[in-house]
């Protein structure tokens, strides 16, 4: 029955996280380079089963395609250990003896963890590592459509760290796949803070809990070619992450906009590459696919090829198809092409002028996506810059795929699959989540009485002393 099932979650939470808890205890008390240690082994036996969780993924969830989520999983894995290889997270990480104050880092505690069914595998990886070097525990929640492999990934992190000396609790994973389980998780008493990545139900939930909680928002980046721009470079960009892992990656580009000078070079262009620019009867047919008629994204698309979106809404296209385009010129409720859209579909925008195109790219982003990812092609550092302090969010991209810059993967950006939206998304940070955001600083500081403090007269000092001795008179 359902209830013996929600009932069976929720007892099994209370029992990881009470696990966790206790793991976490001996972790803290590791230096940081044990916890790297344990850091590394993770890091090497994920590499060493990136194929096989990649075909369990696609097998199991229908998202994406293996080749992509083979370079996920070893990016979750290798890049992310190349990143906070030398990281200190914990113990005295500066002594200011000039000021009198030390910083130490201090483990936040047990960490829960929700899974997305896009990144089913690499999401475990990567936040196990980022939370096993900042010495602390975690407990995965997986989605109901991505259990399976889910649960083969935690055990292959959970088997590494212990064996390189992690005790056991330290990686736990929920079995069955309940609300109500992932809920008790969230709320329990040893839980110490929720990396929430998923959907915006599941976010709201994170931070509805009482609990800190670092969620994301929806990514709904528009990319602006500029005419600056070197076009067949930028449409080449732009499809590598279109396809890459069928548009899953939630920084990807989710509209492309041009000025009207620019749109018969970029259709021709495009087209030549496999943009496939779809008539009105066309998009409208796949714009009824897209979205479920609550809002909410159709799972049935997430992660199909172009191919197979244009044969589920009725029309064909040739086999070298790659990404699917639909001209529009307004963003809202609506309008499903202006929205996040996880396959290779974009919405197509020409405006009259820049200033036309910085509005409309603050729209789409307002409507959805707000503090997530923009994107920009252009030579012309002034446009860019312009651009820059205004857009809302946290990842500007320039001359970039943004599904592979957003993460990291092309950029200098911390490599991360936690893409944090900043308070105009609705996140507590704006940070690709790392080590450092799992931890608390205790300061030490030392008592300045009786010396003057720096940069301040001496003259000022002495007259605000007279005037406050004469009034104790």
């Amino acid at each position: 029955m359902e209830l013996d099932k929600d009932l069976q979650a929720i007892q099994q939470a209370r029992n990881l996280a009470k696990q966790a808890e206790d793991a976490q205890k001996i972790l803290a008390q590791m230096p940081q380079a044990k916890l790297d240690e344990i850091v590394r082994a993770v890091a090497k036996a994920f590499s060493a089963s990136a194929s096989e969780l990649a075909e369990m993924a696609v097998r199991e969830t229908g998202f994406g395609n293996v080749k992509d989520k083979i370079t996920k999983n070893e990016f979750a894995s290798n890049r992310v250990l190349a990143a906070i290889e030398n990281m200190t997270c914990v113990g005295v990480l500066k002594e200011n003896n000039k000021e009198k104050l030390w910083e130490i880092g201090v483990p936040v505690g047990v960490i829960a963890a929700i899974v997305p069914s896009t990144n089913p595998t690499s999401t475990v990886c990567y936040k196990a590592m980022i939370a096993l070097k900042s010495g602390n525990s975690i407990v995965f929640s997986p989605h109901p459509k991505a259990i399976c492999c889910t649960l083969k990934a935690a055990e292959i992190v959970a088997k590494a760290a212990e064996s390189a000396g992690a005790p056991k609790g330290s990686v736990g994973c929920l079995t069955i796949p309940s609300m109500a389980g992932c809920n008790e998780l969230m709320h329990a008493a040893q839980t110490r803070l929720i990396l929430a990545t998923g959907g915006p139900a599941m976010v709201k939930a994170a931070y509805s809990s009482g609990k800190p909680a670092i969620g994301v928002g929806a990514g709904n980046g528009p990319v602006y070619i500029h005419r600056s721009a070197d076009v067949d470079k930028a449409l080449s960009s732009i499809l590598r992450s279109k396809t890459f892992d069928y548009g899953t990656v939630c920084a990807s580009e989710q509209s492309m906009i041009v000025e009207a000078p620019m749109e018969q070079t970029v259709r021709e262009k495009a087209a030549k590459m496999g943009f496939y620019f779809m008539n009105k009867e066309e998009a409208g047919c796949l714009a009824k696919l897209l979205f479920k008629p609550n809002g909410t994204l159709n799972p049935e698309i997430v992660g199909k090829s172009a191919l197979c979106l244009a044969e589920k809404a009725g029309f064909s296209v040739a086999r070298d198809t790659q990404v699917l385009v639909a001209r529009e010129q307004e963003a809202g409720p609506t309008r499903p092409y202006s929205m996040e859209k996880l396959c290779p579909v974009l919405a197509f925008f020409v405006m009259e002028s820049e200033d036309a195109v910085l509005e409309k790219a603050i729209e789409v982003l307002i409507h959805e996506g707000s503090g997530h990812t923009f994107a920009m092609h252009a030579e012309d550092e002034t446009v860019i810059r312009k651009f820059a302090l205004q857009i809302p969010v946290s990842r500007f991209l320039v001359n970039t795929p943004a599904a592979l810059g957003g993460i990291g993967g092309t950029t200098g950006l911390f490599p991360a699959l936690t893409l944090g939206c900043g308070a105009v998304g609705g996140s507590s940070s704006s940070n690709n989540i790392s080590p450092m955001d799992l931890i608390n600083i205790r300061r030490v500081a030392w008592g300045t009485e009786g010396e003057t403090p720096k940069n301040v007269d001496n003259d000022l000092v002495e007259m605000l002393t007279a005037k406050i001795l004469e009034r104790l008179k």
